[in-house]
C-alpha cells in the first residue's frame, strides 16, 4: 500500500510569516532647525531640499540683534573684570553671559571666539546640528526668522523603518527582538535584514492588520522613503523544541484530526491530536502523541466528511479476512 512512517522528533517548528512594508524615517534620526531669538537671513549656503550635510557645516549666515546684545554683555563683564571693578564678582557676571548665550542656542566655538578675541561678530554662520539630509527647507535669502520657527528638518538615513503590515491572526507569533528578512522591490535580488523593534498597539479596521516597525541600517544609502518591501518574518526560531509530525501525516475531517501509528506488523492505531504551529512541513501537535512513536506519513488521507474519515480509519486498524 506503499505506507511510509517517521520517527515523531521534537523539533523547533519555524513559521514564516508574510507581510507587505512601506520605508519610513527613523523618528529618532529626525532633527527640526530653529533659533531661539528673531533676526534676518543674510546668506543661505544650504539652498536646496535634499542636499545633504555635515555636522557643524553652515547653514545660513544670520543677523540677531539678541545674540549681538549678549555678545556685549559678555565683553563688558570680561571689561569689569579686567579693570577689578569693586562691588561686583566678575567671574560670576563672565559665567551668566556666557551662559545666556548658550540659551539662545550660540555654538560653543561662538562663545569661545568672542571671549578670545574679545569682538562682538555682527552675524552668526548657524551650524547644522546633525549629519543628514534636508528633508524640508522652509527658510529663504534674506527672510526674516521668528524664534522657534522650523527653518530646516534634517533626517540621518543611515537607519530607516520599515512599517509592515500583519494580518490579525498572524501577530501572535511575532515578538519584539524578532528578526525580519525584507526584499525591496528596487533590489529583488538583495536580502536585507531587519529586527523588530515595536508592535503598534492599535489595529486598522479596514483591513484587520497591524503595524509592525523593523529597524533596518541603510548605510549605503540604497533604500528611500515610501518604497515598498516583501517581509518575512520567521517566527519560532528562538522557541523551544515541540513534539511535531509531518504535515501530511494529518487526517483533517473539518471536526477533528487523526494521526495514524504504526504499532508494528502492518497494524495502525488512529490518534485524535490537539495541532499547534505549523511551519516547514511540520505540525506541532500539542496532545495524543509522544516523541519516539512512528507515525504514518503517506497512504493517509485529507477527508472531508466524518463518515469517510472513520470510512479510511477502519480500512487502516480492521483485522486482516482469512483466505
Amino acid at each position: 500500500s506503499g505506507v511510509r512512517t517517521e520517527t515523531i522528533a521534537r523539533r523547533v517548528v519555524v513559521r514564516p510569516v508574510r507581510a507587505v512594508g512601506t520605508v519610513k524615517h527613523d523618528d529618532a534620526r529626525l532633527t527640526v532647525v530653529t533659533m531661539r531669538s528673531d533676526g534676518y537671513v543674510e546668506e543661505l549656503f544650504v539652498n536646496r531640499t535634499g542636499q545633504h550635510v555635515q555636522a557643524g557645516q553652515p547653514l545660513f549666515r544670520v543677523y540677531s540683534s539678541d545674540i549681538v546684545q549678549a555678545q556685549i554683555d559678555l565683553l563688558v563683564s570680561m571689561g569689569a573684570a579686567t579693570r577689578g571693578v569693586t562691588g561686583s564678582d566678575p567671574e560670576r557676571a563672565i559665567s551668566g553671559a556666557m551662559q545666556r548665550l548658550r540659551n539662545l542656542g550660540v555654538p560653543e566655538e561662538r562663545i569661545r571666539e568672542v571671549r578670545d578675541t574679545k569682538t562682538n561678530p555682527r552675524t552668526i554662520d548657524w551650524p547644522s546640528p546633525v549629519t543628514g539630509d534636508v528633508i524640508e527647507k522652509q527658510v529663504l535669502n534674506g527672510q526674516r526668522v521668528q524664534a522657534g520657527s522650523e527653518l530646516f528638518r534634517i533626517a540621518d538615513h543611515s537607519l530607516l523603518w520599515v512599517i509592515a503590515d500583519v494580518a490579525e491572526s498572524d501577530l501572535p507569533h511575532i515578538k519584539l527582538g524578532a528578526r525580519a528578512s525584507l526584499t525591496f522591490r528596487a533590489y529583488p535580488a538583495v536580502p536585507f535584514e531587519g529586527q523588530v523593534t515595536f508592535i503598534y498597539p492599535e489595529l486598522r479596521t479596514e483591513t484587520r492588520t497591524a503595524r509592525v516597525r523593523i529597524e533596518v541600517p541603510n548605510t549605503d544609502g540604497r533604500l528611500k522613503i515610501d518604497m515598498y518591501a516583501d517581509v518575512v518574518f520567521s517566527t519560532g526560531a528562538d522557541e523551544e523544541p515541540v513534539a511535531a509530525v509531518p504535515a501530511n501525516a494529518v487526517i483533517d475531517s473539518g471536526t477533528r484530526q487523526v494521526v495514524l501509528i504504526a504499532k508494528g506488523e502492518g497494524r495502525f492505531e488512529p490518534r485524535p491530536v490537539k495541532l499547534g504551529r505549523r511551519g516547514d512541513g511540520y505540525v506541532e501537535v500539542l496532545q495524543g502523541v509522544t516523541a519516539g512513536e512512528e507515525v504514518v506519513t503517506s497512504a493517509t488521507f485529507l477527508i472531508d466528511s466524518e463518515s469517510n474519515l472513520k470510512a479510511a480509519l477502519q480500512a487502516f486498524t480492521q483485522p486482516e479476512t482469512p483466505k
